[in-house]
């Protein structure tokens, strides 16, 4: 909120913005109603980051006007989680979407240059993890984030996470992904010297209950400064890092 306040603030005063241009800015209307859909304008301004679409559960061309709304309203660039391809198909048509079908995500526009005040590690047990991993990998691209990716990574074969000891230890925050017993989440918390985001996967055998083990183990884990979110939500763990990464930059302003 602070940031884009900021930002009109100085380029008032540089001349870059007029007073009255800087005043309609301020008075836009904080939402618009579509009938299906109040979206919200005024999201980037409080939170520090533009609403994002979840696509689950919209029809394509509800997802298409939501987006008309947002670039009509200056948003540039675009975030879609949970975009199946067949939606996918019915948004290009329309708007240039660029679709990652693994993490089944749409980002319209150009990414932001990084500028948070370190790496973000988004680190998996196996390559089952990667859909999850890249949905919370594309979505710290998205709200400016430089990120490392350190996939198969896994308690299973622990030299492998030895090896990236480098990437781990100059971490700002690490987001662990990992299924079955969720081991790997502990494992990184008891080497790192930054906040640990833990996301538990549905990824495993019967007894794992769709991710739920690994979940009841991550919120177990004896290793400090491990947070965990729900299980395969990547967007939760990708937005809460990037919110991390930033908050050096928010105390300066």
């Amino acid at each position: 909120m602070n940031s884009e306040i900021k930002q009109m603030l100085e380029a008032v005063r540089s001349g870059e913005l007029s007073v009255d241009e800087a005043l309609l800015k301020i008075k836009t209307e904080p939402f618009e109603d579509i009938e299906y859909a109040k979206v919200d304008l005024h999201r980037k301004v409080r939170q520090g980051a533009a609403e994002v679409i979840y696509g689950a559960g919209k029809t394509p061309e509800q997802i298409v006007g939501i987006i008309d709304v947002m670039k009509r309203n200056g948003q540039n660039t675009i975030l879609i989680t949970r975009l199946s391809e067949e939606a996918a198909e019915v948004v290009t048509a329309s708007h240039s979407l660029c679709y990652h079908k693994d993490a089944r995500v749409g980002i319209i526009g150009d990414l932001p240059a990084p500028d948070g005040i370190g790496n973000i590690v988004v680190a998996t047990g196996g390559t089952s993890d990667i859909p999850v991993a890249e949905e919370a990998a594309l979505t710290a691209r998205v709200l400016g984030n430089r990120v490392v990716r350190l996939y198969d990574v896994g308690v299973a074969g622990l030299h492998r996470t030895l090896a990236h000891l480098d990437e781990i230890m100059s971490a700002s925050v690490i987001i662990a992904i990992a299924g079955m017993e969720g081991a790997l989440a502990s494992v990184i918390g008891g080497l790192a010297d930054c906040p640990v985001i833990a996301v538990p996967t549905s990824v495993g055998y019967g007894a794992s209950f769709g991710g739920l083990s690994a979940l009841l183990s991550m919120l177990n884990s004896c290793a400090s400064g491990v947070s965990v979110v729900n299980i395969d939500n990547g967007f939760g763990a990708g937005y809460l890092a990037s919110m991390i990464n930033h908050m050096d930059v928010k105390k300066e302003i």
